[in-house]
């Protein structure tokens, strides 16, 4: 079943940091804890529980490791409920509905699939805030309704999701009223594995203003004065990793 995996959970927290990892386009696979994509959210809740000392944190667990929008057509045989269970976005909002009655905000942060869903989920009752990093948001993917504060960022070295298709789709949020900030990351590509200190600044930055209710607008291009090792931000991983374990489990009933 879907649910969030809370790495943080102060009592009486009415704030929530939702991480969103990413996945692949069509896979009923077992999204387990320790696959790359959500290890590498890791940092960004390390950093949350820096930024919002007072909120709960957790990672989005989905049923399966796919968007699978198409699953029902292309699987053989078909998997005859996928259509209906298996998109990431039915999951989000399927937790966003049945947290505890405690959580009033919900920011949502999602990487490349999950950046896609939390902007699919961005228009529920509960959500706060939405940041997108190296989304994955093909040509015609619809508007939603979000709410400010709304940030894409994405690696201008991407080769996997593309940073043209994100501003395209800011200045379409853009043009429909709500406010939103891009940056685009020079020397970065899809992993994020260059340029961690920034996309930790990033997220921090994206929670404290959404626990103040900023809206925040304009557009930066971050150049390339600050490209680490990927070897320090795996240790990086690891270390959030292993000073962060999860200490509760909420499971869609």
């Amino acid at each position: 079943m879907p649910g969030a995996d809370l790495v943080r959970n102060p009592p009486g927290a009415s704030d929530l940091v939702l991480l969103a990892h990413g996945g692949e386009e069509e896979s009923l696979g077992n999204p387990h804890l320790w696959r790359p994509a959500l290890l590498r959210m890791w940092p960004f809740a390390a950093a949350a529980r820096s930024a919002a000392p007072g909120a709960a944190v957790g990672f989005m667990r989905y049923r399966y490791r796919g968007w699978n929008a198409t699953a029902a057509d292309r699987f053989d045989p078909p998997h005859p409920a996928a259509r209906a269970v298996a998109d990431p976005v039915v999951d989000l909002r399927a937790v966003l509905d049945q947290l505890p009655s405690v959580v009033r905000r919900v920011f949502l942060i999602g990487h490349s699939m999950g950046g896609r869903a939390v902007v699919a989920a961005g228009d529920h009752a509960r959500v706060a805030g939405v940041l997108a990093l190296a989304p994955w948001l093909p040509v015609g993917e619809p508007l939603v309704g979000l709410r400010a504060p709304v940030v894409f960022a994405h690696g201008a070295d991407d080769t996997i999701t593309d940073p043209a298709a994100t501003m395209a789709y800011a200045a379409r949020v853009r043009a429909a009223g709500t406010p939103v900030r891009t940056y685009l990351l020079a020397g970065e590509d899809h992993a994020m594995l260059h340029r961690s200190g920034d996309w930790n600044r990033l997220v921090a930055d994206f929670i404290r203003s959404a626990q103040d209710s900023q809206e925040l607008s304009g557009s930066q291009e971050l150049p390339e004065t600050n490209r680490g090792l990927q070897a320090a931000t795996v240790g990086e991983i690891a270390l959030a990793r292993f000073r962060l374990p999860v200490r509760e489990r909420f499971r869609v009933g």
